[in-house]
């Protein structure tokens, strides 16, 4: 059992999904952790997400949430999720629906060797170009920076809070994750894999595919590339 465990869940427009994640998580954290929370990160939603988010934190209290008023982006969102952590450990878990909260006990299980343990997606339940850019790009994150994890933008990941304290994510988009990846891996986190479930998503369509958050995401990927390529020179 973990001593404290944060969950925060990204989420931009999910009012078909955000219940049903929160819920799961409620059944199942009393197993992983003897004092938990929940934080809903609602990144500026168009939709009834907001809504349903304040819901849940008034009827259920360890729940809450931080209103983004626009929409800031994914990376926004992780900021804010970390930012937002109370407890020891932080477990990362994408809003929408598409990982099996009960999967926590596998990662939770790992952290007390680790500094991070990351979800390989054992089966992934997305399309063909979804799971082909997904390679593609765990594969050009592995080249640049000599990250050895093979699903490095699952969202499902369990960390110490500690070694994020410090952490200054540039990232606003989907670049986030491996950003986060990356300077831990720089500075030496012990950092291992965990199989987890992949499920199909319940309701509403992804927007990673979209050619604004690939070009945002690749475009951080650049920068991220020169701004550890300096910091090591300086460390030097």
């Amino acid at each position: 059992m973990l001593s404290g465990l944060t969950v925060f869940l990204p989420a931009h427009n999910e009012e078909g999904n955000i219940e049903g994640v929160v819920n799961g998580f409620v059944r199942e954290l009393p197993g992983v952790a003897d004092r938990y929370e929940i934080i809903i990160i609602n990144d500026g939603s168009t939709d009834r997400t907001g809504e349903i988010a304040d819901r849940l934190a008034s009827s259920l209290p360890r729940v809450r949430v931080v209103h983004h008023t626009t929409n800031l982006g994914y990376g926004a969102a992780v900021n804010s999720g970390i930012r937002s952590a109370a407890e020891p450990y932080v477990l990362l878990c994408d809003g929408d629906g598409q990982f099996d909260p009960s999967d926590a006990n596998l990662l939770a299980s790992r952290i007390q060797d680790h500094d991070v343990v990351v979800g390989r997606r054992r089966h992934r339940a997305d399309n063909i170009v979804r799971r082909l850019n997904g390679k593609s790009w765990t594969l050009l994150m592995r080249l640049l920076f000599r990250i050895r994890i093979s699903d490095i933008d699952c969202g499902f990941k369990l960390f110490r809070r500690d070694i994020l304290d410090a952490m200054e994510l540039r990232a606003t988009g989907a670049m986030v994750t491996a950003e986060l990846m990356a300077r831990l891996a720089s500075r030496g986190a012990r950092i291992c894999e965990v199989d987890v479930r992949h499920l199909p998503r319940p309701t509403g369509e992804q927007s990673g595919s979209s050619a604004k958050v690939v070009f945002r995401a690749f475009r951080e990927l650049f920068l991220l590339h020169a701004d550890l390529k300096h910091t090591t020179r300086l460390q030097r």
